[in-house]
């Protein structure tokens, strides 16, 4: 199963000259960026870990593919994405998000289907990565 969060999630991983490509896209916006990463991409877990700071004042497309390079390899089983933020309306929103590494197998998620009442069905989703400890998931043990 293929993880499909964010921009570009339906298509074919990126190069690192396409992901600079999009790093001087936001630099050309103002739009600041930043590195996460995560062993548990659950689609509510909003909260990944950030790779250092976010790069406010980093004009240089090389030094942010370097932070992104640099995160990946401490973290070579794990998903890390790339954010840019927008700040011109006042307020931090996120422009611009995508994945740039994914662990080499990605078991996905079950989906558990209750009925509950007046016959309604309520989803839940369980992510198989998360029956596995932190640290230890994605064969990172």
């Amino acid at each position: 199963m293929r993880i499909t969060q964010g921009t570009f999630s339906y298509l074919p991983d990126f190069t690192d000259e396409e992901i600079t490509a999009q790093i001087n896209y936001a630099l050309s916006n103002d739009w600041p960026l930043s590195v996460e990463f995560t062993d548990d991409p659950h689609p509510r877990n909003t909260y990944w870990e950030m790779w250092g700071l976010p790069m406010f004042d980093l004009k240089d497309p090389a030094g942010v593919l370097l932070e992104v390079n640099a995160c990946r390899k401490a973290n070579p089983n794990a998903y890390v994405k790339l954010n840019a933020y927008d700040a011109s309306l006042g307020r931090q929103t996120t422009a611009l998000s995508f994945i740039v590494q994914r662990p080499a197998d990605e078991p996905g998620f079950h989906v558990n289907r209750t009925e509950v009442r007046g016959r309604a069905i309520q989803y839940t989703t369980h992510s198989y990565a998360t029956e596995r400890p932190v640290g230890d998931r994605y064969g990172q043990g």
